[in-house]
């Protein structure tokens, strides 16, 4: 029985952030436009439902004011004067530099950075707005409902646009013709395999933080043992594909974004579009002490702020016996209102000594008791302001690791405990791609005719770190250009 055919101009795998921006650049061209999706309908989004940020360049109102709606000037105003007046290309670039320690590829952090307030207020006329975002991230704006919010939109504009959904499909091989160019995908359906012809194909379907075996084979021990922070689907399968017709792998395929979650956290996160996106962030370390299962600090909680740490702390949690660490937080922490209220349903302890606490955690007493007032003993005076924009310095001297901003004493009770564990949300390995159209490379030193990519697809843009809101951006900007680059040669093969 020969497969089914379905043809199209421009054929996007995936249905994250990163699809559906190359979904909307496509139907500027075309309007033969479609989708195929791992998941079920219920379970779409990707896991760009899992947060609620994205990180861009603006100078002042004038840039902000095409992305919201309901807000005056005045309250614009005051929103800026929190602390983040501006980002400028050159603090996003630096930003970018200083997360992955100089070692983002500069074509594409070029591209990603110049690109990206025109980005964002592209999106903003296919139906997008932003709110104010909360007080402990150091982005001025948030999507409006979050990333889920975002992807909901989507969804609705490119089915509103004759965009082609095709669920349950799972894509499994690119089709070349003799000369190598990409002409379409087979795919495998709960009804048998399918053909799906096109004058292009963009891959925007996820990294492989979902494959057990590829997260031991690429991150090392230990990594095919923890949690996903976002969906099942995210398996490798993109980069597979495309590693087999010759695509060459670019960028840090060792790290990845991992981050700080509840203990109980699930194996995975779905369907991603209907959890609220911070359901099991646990991103209180800042203002606190992490300590591990010998009641012992093992990292300066503050050496950056925590929208250019968060996502390197799952690392050096997972790093530590069994896995497990604890945030340790007193009762003056709790009166400065820097709790979020996702929070509620955080696994806690909570006691009215440290030892007490101890106890209830099953941690060595003594030990735990030594490292808190050990660190009390290390607090230096100044002023303690933990901004999210910017460090204050109040810092600690002569311990272990020191902890470089924000340190208060703890000193209050009732104390509390937050326990967590390593959650990944995407890798950073991926694919090499000309940055300003989006063509996959060949390891042969040429471009594969008909086949871009976006997304987490995308490799050497991040690099051991990470600066929250970053990654929907780059999905974004790369999933634009390569559905408007997809498009026009769908249109030039016509």
């Amino acid at each position: 029985m020969t497969d089914q055919i379905h043809n199209y101009d421009v054929l996007i795998v995936g249905g994250g952030n990163a699809a559906c921006c190359a979904a909307h650049a496509a139907l500027e061209k075309t309007k033969s436009v479609a989708i195929i999706e791992k998941s079920t309908r219920r379970d779409r989004g990707g896991n760009s439902a899992m947060t609620g940020h994205i990180r861009f360049v603006f100078n002042g109102i004038e840039d902000l004011r095409p992305l919201v709606r309901n807000m005056s000037d005045d309250e614009l105003r005051k929103l800026l004067d929190c602390g983040l007046p501006q980002r400028t290309e050159a603090t996003f670039w630096d930003e970018i530099m200083h997360a992955t320690a100089n070692q983002s590829d500069p074509e594409l952090l070029q591209v990603h950075v110049t690109q990206s307030l025109k980005t964002v207020q592209w999106l903003a006329s296919k139906g997008h707005d932003w709110v104010p975002a909360s007080l402990t991230n150091d982005n001025v704006l948030t999507m409006n409902g979050g990333g889920a919010g975002l992807q909901k939109r989507n969804f609705e504009i490119l089915e509103r646009n004759g965009v082609a959904f095709h669920y349950e499909t799972a894509a499994t091989e690119l089709i070349e013709d003799a000369k190598g160019r990409v002409t379409g995908v087979r795919a495998i359906t709960p009804d048998g395999y399918r053909i799906f012809n096109a004058k292009a194909v963009v891959l925007a379907c996820g990294g492989f933080e979902a494959n057990a075996e590829m997260r031991a084979r690429y991150l090392g021990p230990a990594w095919d043992t923890i949690r996903v922070r976002g969906v099942p689907f995210n398996t490798g399968d993109g980069l597979r594909m495309a590693m087999d017709i010759g695509a060459l792998p670019h960028g840090s395929w060792t790290t990845c974004h991992a981050s700080p979650q509840d203990i109980n956290i699930d194996f995975f996160t779905v369907p991603s579009v209907h959890v609220h996106a911070d359901s099991t962030n646990r991103y209180m370390y800042p203002y606190g002490i992490m300590v591990n299962t010998k009641g012992e600090r093992f990292i300066d909680e503050v050496y950056d702020t925590r929208g250019r740490t968060y996502a390197n702390m799952g690392r050096a949690i997972l790093a530590q016996p069994g896995g497990v660490a604890f945030q340790i937080l007193d009762a003056k922490i709790r009166k400065m209102n820097l709790y979020t209220s996702n929070y509620k349903k955080a696994t806690t302890e909570s006691a009215d000594t440290l030892e007490k606490l101890a106890e209830k955690l099953d941690l060595p007493v003594d030990t735990l008791v030594k490292t808190v007032r050990e660190f009390n003993a290390a607090v230096q005076p100044g002023h303690y302001n933990p901004d999210r924009h910017q460090l204050d310095g109040k810092c600690t001297k002569g311990i272990h690791p020191p902890k470089s901003n924000y340190a208060l004493e703890i000193d209050e009770g009732p104390f509390e405990a937050w326990p967590v564990r390593c959650g990944i949300t995407f890798t950073f390995g991926g694919l090499k791609i000309n940055p300003e159209t989006g063509e996959v490379q060949h390891v042969a030193g040429r471009k594969i005719p008909g086949l871009f990519a976006a997304g987490e697809m995308v490799g050497g843009l991040f690099v051991g770190g990470y600066a929250s809101g970053s990654g929907m951006m780059a999905g974004a900007t790369f999933g634009r250009i390569a559905g408007t680059s997809a498009s026009r040669l769908a249109v030039e093969k016509k």
